[in-house]
């Protein structure tokens, strides 16, 4: 590497070691400590840099020599600092086909960049050297506030903007890490959540956001993090979630403080065999229930849209047309939209439920699963895959 590439490298490296431990590189990195490394730039970005490679650059950077020197590729350079800068999350194909120019690296490295001071020649230049010298001052000015405004850029538009969290890992550090708070903690169902490598398991617990006469709202393992725009759209995946006693659901919360005390918006997957009296099928819906914050214990179900239909006994034939679902929620103001998707395959394309104005202004959304307030039902899992929330522009 070149002087100036290798300075900035040693600068961005140093970077990426404070954010992962909380402290500075004094001395190379254990094997130990570069798998962590190497895990946590993996769960930040998508990107993959080998814990035999972050290992022999903390060697170059701690020594402070070029006893060992090191030639890290641009690739891997632009994934350390998407790293430092809070990148959204990426897979190598997505970063080759949108941002191959590497865009996080080479920002980072001009923000660094100075130029030269001129050197005085002699005393007939006074004149010479102080223009070239002001000239120089006003350059490395321009650089610092060039660079200032670019690294800016980056950040606004990759701390909050888009969200992604595909649940490699479900570790309870690294999810609250990556903003989520953890809400009414049972902890002998949390510690299950590992059941499938790659995925967030929840499970339909005792509880309702909504109270009744006996009751006082709660949902169990409640994962929930700050909204940061009014308008925007969220999506959750999951994979083989099939409810077959009533109440049993999972999905999308959206509050009005961090308590279920408030207004809210619930879009869920839900199971329905109550119907008056009246035989019909059982049915899997798509649910969507608002409240008043007056009135908790009368909200109001704006969408009951059944997706399946099956007979006792039909349960399996159900399952197999569960093996992948996803709700999308769309908020532009007052203005929501309530979508899904349910099928054997991922290609299932998005239906709209429900258009409609609500008077709600959430500040909060969460992911859960539940099954009212009974205790009758064993809990069944919610494998959750993937949730994502990007912030749009209101129009």
């Amino acid at each position: 590497m070149k002087d100036l590439n290798d300075a900035a490298f040693i600068n961005l490296f140093k970077e990426a070691c404070q954010k992962c431990f909380g402290h500075p590189l004094s001395e190379p990195l254990s094997e130990t400590e570069s798998r962590h490394l190497a895990s946590q730039i993996f769960e930040a970005t998508g990107l993959v840099i080998g814990a035999k490679s972050l290992k022999n650059y903390s060697i170059h950077v701690a020594s402070g020599t070029d006893v060992r020197a090191e030639n890290p590729s641009v690739a891997t350079l632009d994934t350390l600092a998407r790293y430092v800068a809070n990148a959204p999350y990426i897979s190598e194909i997505q970063r080759k086909d949108s941002e191959g120019h590497y865009p996080y690296w080479f920002q980072y490295k001009s923000s660094l960049a100075t130029p030269p001071v001129p050197e005085r020649r002699n005393r007939k230049s006074n004149s010479d050297f102080s223009t070239a010298t002001i000239a120089a001052v006003i350059a490395v000015v321009i650089l610092i506030i060039a660079g200032a405004i670019i690294m800016t850029g980056v950040y606004k538009k990759t701390s909050n903007a888009f969200f992604k969290e595909a649940f490699r890992t479900v570790n309870e550090n690294v999810l609250t890490s990556h903003g989520w708070i953890i809400k009414n903690k049972d902890t002998t169902w949390w510690k299950q959540r590992y059941q499938r490598p790659g995925q967030l398991t929840l499970y339909t617990l005792r509880g309702d956001n909504w109270a009744d006469s006996a009751n006082k709202p709660a949902i169990k393992n409640l994962l929930m993090r700050k909204l940061t725009s009014d308008c925007f759209v969220a999506e959750l995946r999951l994979d083989e979630f099939t409810p077959l006693q009533n109440w049993q659901q999972a999905g999308i919360l959206l509050l009005e403080d961090s308590t279920l005390n408030s207004k809210s918006v619930r879009l869920s997957i839900a199971y329905n065999d109550y119907f008056g009296g009246y035989k019909k099928p059982d049915e899997i819906i798509i649910q969507a229930i608002t409240s008043d914050s007056t009135n908790l214990s009368k909200p109001e179900e704006i969408v009951h849209q059944p997706v399946l239909t099956f007979q006792h006994g039909q349960s399996n034939l159900a399952s197999r047309n569960m093996l992948r679902s996803a709700l999308k929620l769309v908020k532009n103001g007052d203005h929501f939209r309530f979508l899904y998707s349910t099928g054997v395959r991922d290609n299932f394309a998005y239906k709209e439920a429900l258009s409609k104005d609500l008077n709600i202004k959430p500040k909060y959304i969460a992911i859960f699963a539940l099954q009212g307030f009974v205790d009758k039902p064993k809990p069944i899992p919610a494998h959750i895959r993937f949730f994502s929330i990007m912030d749009t522009p209101c129009k």
